[in-house]
């Protein structure tokens, strides 16, 4: 990393040296938004009512060694509970999942509704932060959009475990140089939805090979088994109840507002092979991409590109998982104030989407299609004309005399041709 000793703390900015008023009051409006969200989302019998409620149910399921993925059986844990309604709300999560769901099994539905949404404010708040960190600790206050990010206040409202998934993918961003090992293991949250990561799985194992870093892999490895090894003690026959439970879901009759689906019922709505088309175009893309960078690689920087195109093409995806975009989009953002370019375009985007969360559009409702195509289309207008440097930011940080790391002003990484602003330096 670079340092600049001879810069001393006098010609710092004041606020980067002590601490500013205005991250305090941040953290009180972030902390007192986070006791809104839970207070709204526990109050009365709307436990019961949300998507948790099948994350709960799964979990009693499984600690008293049912099977998570039978309907009636859960049917009746959620009606007990206060569900409204005579449909089960089924987690439809590969068995990986449990690994999150288990402590609910252990408490009732209220209390795991307490605990459940504290955890996904804190790893909300834990993925902001590093995200900071891993743009190289700008001084700019932009950070502070992931916290009214729509798809992240969809999740918290709904109980979803996409803030998880946005976990996964920050823990990899910001341990993968430090930590490789810790950093696969923390791709074992990613497991939660795989079909969301496809493109982004083969170019990791491409990295991974080109660059020997098989420490990641080594990670992965050992979470995965860990996990799948509880997952066989409290249930030995998890998958093929899993396998079973997606049969007879009769997934092709369910409507999921994303593109791969469209393309299902325009063509044929009975072909679900047609799903998996734009995935594997995607596939394509997403080789050719890391091959043309393949020297200057850098999972800041690239890996942002990557991940959008990887949820627009999943075969199927909620808005709710849009949440794990927010690496890209507060990227994108600095990208934008690096370039002196307009943030409304973004506003116009994050504030339709936050009118239709505030609105309670149902997530099945088709007014979320647009969502995905709109974040990837005003991220290729924050970067354009930029060129990746093939470092993270977080590796150029500003460093004092002690070495302690410094704020900058702007997050580096990508670098505009026409930079009208003068480079921080401290």
């Amino acid at each position: 990393m670079n340092r600049i000793s001879h810069t001393s703390m006098a010609e710092l900015p004041e606020r980067a040296v002590k601490g500013s008023p205005l991250r305090m009051v941040a953290a009180g409006l972030m902390l007192a938004a986070g006791a809104c969200i839970l207070a709204f989302a526990i109050s009365g019998s709307d436990a019961a009512n949300r998507d948790y409620v099948s994350y709960w149910a799964a979990g009693q399921q499984l600690v008293h060694h049912g099977n998570p993925y039978d309907s009636e059986a859960v049917l009746r844990l959620e009606r007990a509970a206060g569900l409204v309604g005579q449909q089960p709300l089924l987690m439809r999560n590969p068995p990986l999942a449990f690994v999150l769901t288990l402590p609910l099994g252990l408490v009732s539905v209220r209390v795991g509704a307490i605990v459940w949404s504290l955890a996904l404010v804190a790893a909300l708040m834990a993925s902001i932060r590093m995200l900071w960190i891993v743009q190289g600790r700008p001084r700019d206050r932009l950070y502070l959009a992931g916290y009214v990010f729509p798809p992240a206040l969809a999740c918290l409202l709904a109980g979803q475990v996409g803030i998880f998934l946005l976990l996964g993918v920050t823990l990899f961003l910001f341990l993968h140089r430090s930590r490789p090992s810790l950093a696969g293991a923390s791709l074992l949250l990613c497991a939660l939805k795989p079909h969301l990561f496809l493109p982004c799985g083969i170019v990791l194992v491409a990295w991974i090979v080109l660059r020997k870093a098989y420490p990641i892999l080594l990670g992965a490895a050992a979470a995965l088994l860990a996990s799948l090894a509880l997952l066989l003690f409290l249930n030995a026959g998890i998958w093929s109840q899993y396998a079973h439970g997606e049969r007879a879901e009769n997934i092709q009759n369910l409507f999921i507002p994303c593109l791969s689906v469209l393309l299902r019922i325009a063509i044929d709505r009975n072909a679900l092979w047609i799903q998996a088309l734009p995935e594997l175009a995607g596939c394509a893309w997403a080789i050719w991409y890391f091959w043309k960078r393949r020297e200057r690689w850098s999972w800041v920087d690239h890996g942002a590109l990557l991940l959008l195109v990887s949820v627009m093409v999943a075969p199927y995806a909620w808005f709710t998982d849009e949440v794990l975009l927010l690496p890209a989009i507060l990227a994108g953002l600095y990208r934008s104030l690096n370039a002196g370019r307009s943030f409304v375009p973004f506003g116009c985007i994050a504030g339709v989407a936050l009118i239709e969360v505030l609105a309670g559009v149902p997530l099945a409702s088709g007014l979320y299609v647009w969502t995905a195509p709109a974040w990837l289309a005003w991220y290729l207008y924050a970067i354009r004309g930029m060129e990746p440097s093939g470092a993270d930011p977080a590796e150029h940080e500003v460093r004092d005399d002690r070495g302690l790391p410094q704020e900058r002003s702007v997050a580096g990484g990508l670098h505009a041709r026409p930079v009208s602003r003068k480079p921080a330096v401290g």
